[in-house]
C-alpha cells in the first residue's frame, strides 16, 4: 500500500511538473504575441504620423485611408501619393519611432516608378557603429505608385529581449522543476537500493542463524560431556566455541533488528527513570568485565528522564562499549549530567584513539566504521551508533559527536526538560 501510494504521488507530482511546463510555455507564447502585437500597433501609429507629415510636407491633403500595408510581420508599405526625399524621410522616421519608443534596427526603401524598383535607402541603427549586415531585398508592392517600405531585420529578437522577465521566470521554474524531478528520482533509486540492502541483510542473516544454532547446540553438547569436562584443554576449547558462537549471533540479531528497524519503527514505551541509578547498575557490570576501565560518574541523583528503559540501557552500553573498544591504554570514562534550563546534557566522554574531524559527522552512519589502527582490532559492524541515533531519534532528543582536547570523543545527549517533568 505504501509502495502504490509513493508511485501515485511520484505520478502526479510528474503530470504536474509536465502541466507547469506546458503551461509556462503557452502563457510565454501568449506573451509573445501580445508583444508582437503592441510592437504591430505602435509602428502601424508612428509610420501614420510619418505619412501625415510627407502629406503636409508635399502639400497634399491628408488621409488615412489604406495608406499603410503590413506584408509581413516585420514588412511595412506606406503609401504617400508623392515623391519622397530619402533625408526627409529619415528625419521623420527617427522621429517617430523615438516618440513610440521603438528601439531596434531598421531599414527603409523608397519605390522608384520610373525604374519600377525599390531604391534601397540604408540601415538606421540604434547602434553608433551598426553591425555590418546583407541588403534586404525589398519586394515592390503592386497597385501603388508613391510608397515607401519598412522592414525590421532584428524583431524577433527586440521582442525576445522585452519579454526578459518571462524568459527569467520560466528558466527559474524549470530549474526548480529540474531540482524535483531530480531528487524524485534520487528518491525512488535510494529506495530501490534500501530495499535490496534490506534484503541482502535479511537473507544473509537468516542463512547465518541455521549454521549458527547447530554450533551452539553441538558446543553446549560438547561442554556437558563427561570426556570434555575431564580435560581442561579441551573443556577451555568448547567453552571457546560457545562464547564466540553466542556472540556472532548477537551481532546477527543486532544487524537482523536493525533492518527490521529500518523497516519499521522502534516502538518505545517511555517511562520515568532515574538517570544515575540507571546508569551505574550499567557501569558496575561493564567494571566486572573490564576491571582495568576507570569511570568517573558525575549523575545528578534528582534527574528523571522519560525514555523506554530498555532501549535507554542498550544505548547507553553501546556508547560506554566503543568508547572501551576503541581506547588505546586503560580505558577512561566520564559520565557527566548537566541540569540546564530546558534540557538535561548527559555527556559520555573518553580518551580513546578519536576521530578526525573531518570524519566526525559519518560516525552515526549504518555501517560506517572509522578507518584506523584500532578498527582492524575490533569486531563489530559499525551498527552501534548508528543505533545510537535512530533511539535518540525516536526520542525526539539530540546528539552530538566532538572532540576531546585531551584526545578521544565527547558524545552529548540533550533530553529536553518537558520529556520528564
Amino acid at each position: 500500500m505504501k509502495i502504490n501510494r509513493l508511485n501515485i504521488l511520484i505520478l502526479l507530482g510528474l503530470l504536474a511538473t509536465i502541466g507547469l511546463l506546458i503551461a509556462q510555455c503557452i502563457w510565454t507564447y501568449q506573451a509573445y504575441k501580445l508583444e508582437e502585437k503592441k510592437f504591430s500597433q505602435k509602428t502601424h501609429v508612428a509610420l501614420l504620423e510619418v505619412a501625415r507629415k510627407i502629406y503636409e510636407h508635399n502639400g497634399h491633403e491628408f488621409s488615412a485611408k489604406d495608406l499603410i500595408q503590413k506584408v509581413s510581420h516585420d514588412y511595412y508599405v506606406v503609401n504617400v501619393n508623392d515623391d519622397i526625399e530619402p533625408a526627409v524621410l529619415e528625419h521623420y522616421l527617427k522621429s517617430e519611432f523615438s516618440k513610440q519608443n521603438i528601439f531596434t534596427d531598421y531599414e527603409y526603401a523608397i519605390y522608384n516608378c520610373e525604374s519600377d524598383d525599390m531604391m534601397y535607402g540604408k540601415l538606421i541603427s540604434i547602434q553608433d557603429e551598426p553591425t555590418p549586415q546583407e541588403k534586404i531585398e525589398f519586394t515592390p508592392y503592386k497597385d501603388l505608385v508613391y510608397y515607401f517600405a519598412i522592414r525590421f531585420p532584428d524583431e524577433s529578437s527586440y521582442l525576445i529581449g522585452n519579454l526578459k522577465f518571462w524568459f527569467i521566470l520560466s528558466g527559474a521554474l524549470i530549474f526548480i522543476l529540474s531540482i524535483y524531478v531530480y531528487s524524485i528520482y534520487t528518491l525512488i533509486q535510494h529506495k530501490k537500493y534500501s530495499e535490496l540492502q534490506r534484503d541482502f541483510i535479511n537473507n544473509m542473516t537468516h542463512e547465518f542463524k541455521t549454521p549458527l544454532s547447530s554450533i551452539l547446540l553441538a558446543s553446549n553438547s560438547l561442554t556437558k560431556h563427561e570426556t570434555i569436562k575431564s580435560n581442561s584443554k579441551l573443556e577451555q576449547l568448547a567453552g571457546i566455541i560457545t562464547s564466540q558462537g553466542n556472540k556472532l549471533n548477537q551481532h546477527v540479531d543486532k544487524i537482523l533488528n536493525i533492518a527490521r528497524n529500518d523497516e519499521f519503527a522502534i516502538k518505545i514505551q517511555p517511562k520515568k527513570i532515574l538517570l544515575q541509578s540507571t546508569i551505574e547498575s550499567i557501569v558496575e557490570n561493564f567494571q566486572t568485565k573490564n576491571p582495568k576501565a576507570k569511570f568517573n560518574l558525575q549523575l545528578n541523583p534528582e534527574i528523571q528522564i522519560m525514555a523506554d528503559e530498555f532501549h535507554f540501557e542498550n544505548l547507553v552500553q553501546n556508547l560506554i562499549d566503543n568508547s572501551i573498544k576503541y581506547s588505546e591504554t586503560s580505558p577512561k570514562i566520564d559520565i557527566i549530567s548537566h541540569l540546564k534550563r530546558k534540557h538535561v546534557l548527559l555527556e559520555f566522554i573518553d580518551e580513546s584513539c578519536g576521530v578526525e574531524d573531518k570524519k566526525i559527522a559519518q560516525i552515526f552512519d549504518k555501517f560506517y566504521r572509522v578507518p584506523n589502527s584500532k578498527s582492524a582490532e575490533v569486531t563489530g559492524f559499525g551498527l552501534g551508533l548508528f543505533y545510537v541515533k535512530k533511539i535518540v531519534q525516536q526520542h525526539n532528543w539530540k546528539v552530538e559527536a566532538k572532540q576531546n582536547p585531551k584526545g578521544g570523543l565527547i558524545i552529548q545527549l540533550e533530553i529536553p526538560i518537558k520529556n520528564h517533568d
